[in-house]
């Protein structure tokens, strides 16, 4: 009888195409499923629950996939991760019943942007925040962020590229803190468009330079339009820090 098993992992995405199988780059998706043919034998499909961005890390990521093997789960992850690179780790492993789809199952999945937000580059935040000299006001950042909060349609928030067909999302929590000089932009949804996040937070960081007026975010929202929101953040800044199920 075949099982369909859960992995949750976590990954430093500085040196992969994101997690979406690529033809000519190296991804999470191509390094989860080549530890999997490892230690199941077979070359098993892996599903995703999210496609990230290349550079972009995850402290939760979730995927699944079906086998006819009878390992015990808790021996599951220790295996896997024998077989996997040092900046891909999984840590749990469990049985979920016949229909369950780590992409499709979903329910909400919680970002966290990190800037670092300092007049020096700190070393040992390269490749895991952006680096940004302008002085940030996180307390004003979190009062402009709520405008995000709701459902509405996020056209200027989403990449040229995407091939979804609605692009109306639910956001239900975005807050923006400071922890001594790092500035974390965590936001909530029941799902994201291609480059919403970093769409997002670039617009929140041209908000505090004084590109936008504060009260623009309604007005971004309205036009649908993406040349009427900000810049896209850098990749690095980005981790996928919860999934929900």
């Amino acid at each position: 009888m075949s099982r369909n098993i859960l992995l949750t992992l976590a990954f430093d995405g500085t040196a992969y195409h994101g997690w979406q199988w690529q033809v000519n780059a190296i991804s999470v998706q191509q390094k989860i499923t080549e530890a999997v043919q490892a230690v199941f034998g077979d070359m098993l499909s892996v599903h995703g629950c999210s496609r990230t961005d290349a550079g972009v890390h995850a402290k939760m990521f979730c995927c699944n996939f079906r086998t006819d093997k009878g390992i015990a789960l808790e021996k599951i992850p220790a295996a896997l991760n024998a077989n996997l690179p040092r900046d891909i780790v999984v840590y749990h492993a469990e049985e979920k019943e016949p229909d369950f789809h780590a992409r499709y199952s979903c329910k909400k999945k919680e970002y966290v942007y990190c800037v670092c937000n300092t007049a020096y580059r700190d070393p040992f935040l390269e490749n895991r925040a952006y680096f940004y000299r302008f002085p940030l006001r996180e307390k004003d950042l979190n009062r402009t962020a709520q405008d995000f909060i709701g459902t509405h349609d996020f056209t200027s928030f989403c990449s040229s590229g995407s091939s979804v067909d609605s692009k109306i999302r639910t956001i239900t929590d975005f807050s923006v803190v400071r922890k001594q000089d790092l500035v974390l932009f965590r936001v909530s949804a029941d799902g994201f468009l291609y480059n919403m996040v970093r769409i997002m937070v670039g617009s929140l960081l041209n908000i505090a330079e004084g590109k936008f007026p504060e009260n623009s975010v309604p007005l971004m929202i309205q036009a649908k339009d993406r040349k009427a929101a900000g810049i896209t953040a850098p990749p690095q800044g980005l981790y996928l820090s919860k999934v929900f199920y």
